[in-house]
C-alpha cells in the first residue's frame, strides 16, 4: 500500500488524480473507493492505495480515504 494526496476528484464524472508520496499523479476511478454509500474523495484528502497498471498507465486501486 502506497500513502497520497488527493490531487482533484470530479464527483460528476467518478474520477481524479492522487498525488503519490513519489510526486507522481496516478488516475483514480470511483469503483477503486473502498467506501460505503456514494464514493468520492476532497482535494487535499489523504488516502492509501495499490497500483496496477492500467491501459492508459498506472492506475490506483483499492483507495482508503484516512
Amino acid at each position: 500500500m502506497q500513502n497520497g494526496t488527493v490531487k482533484w476528484f470530479n464527483a460528476d464524472k467518478g474520477f481524479g488524480f492522487i498525488t503519490g508520496s513519489d510526486d507522481k499523479d496516478v488516475f483514480v476511478h470511483f469503483s477503486s473507493i473502498k467506501t460505503d454509500g456514494f464514493k468520492s474523495l476532497e482535494e487535499g484528502q489523504k488516502v492509501s492505495y495499490d497500483v496496477e497498471q492500467g491501459y492508459r498507465g498506472p492506475q490506483a486501486t483499492n483507495v482508503v480515504p484516512q
